[in-house]
């Protein structure tokens, strides 16, 4: 079983995966279009990552509980993948949305999907391709039950700063 899931594998998706796996993470990934998940495997052979060919495979192959961070375009694409995975998703479960959303909507997601006992995180990346693939500042807020759960690999992804190597990511 993968540790996360990832939706999305344009460059900031891509290198995020890349990142996580860097780290000693196994990340299942998907993307809307099936083909791009062929490719980015092919391009990165000898890698623990593994190719989701639907949603529901995608949420089989993860442990629980379920960590998915959506790399789409915020606004509806977040809505719409939300519900495509839920009805896949058990209480507890942790939905990531890495598309840098307008804050309301990040409190509305939480409201919503924690009334129905999953876990919500809407979070900044930032630094672009070049922050995603070596380490980006990552801002989570949402619920505050699904922090423990993701903290230790969004800190290990993300940048460090100072003689102490501070992650550049807290709640």
């Amino acid at each position: 079983k993968c540790d996360m899931g990832l939706v999305g594998l344009a460059v900031m998706g891509q290198n995020l995966v890349l990142n996580m796996e860097d780290h000693g993470y196994t990340v299942s990934v998907f993307n809307r279009t099936v083909s791009k998940v062929d490719e980015f495997l092919a391009a990165n052979p000898g890698r623990k990552i593994h190719g989701a060919k639907s949603i529901e495979d995608l949420c089989q192959s993860l442990s629980r509980p379920r960590k998915i961070m959506l790399m789409v375009k915020a606004g509806p694409a977040v809505d719409e993948f939300v519900a495509q995975i839920l009805p896949h998703l058990s209480p507890g479960d942790v939905i990531i949305d890495g598309g840098n959303s307008h804050f309301p909507d990040t409190i509305r997601r939480t409201r919503e999907l924690e009334a129905k006992g999953i876990l919500f995180i809407g979070t900044g990346v930032s630094g672009g391709e070049e922050g995603a693939r070596h380490g980006p500042s990552i801002m989570p807020g949402g619920s505050p039950a699904a922090w423990p759960l993701v903290k230790d690999v969004l800190q290990a992804i993300s940048a460090k700063v100072g003689k102490d190597s501070t992650p550049c990511c807290e709640w």
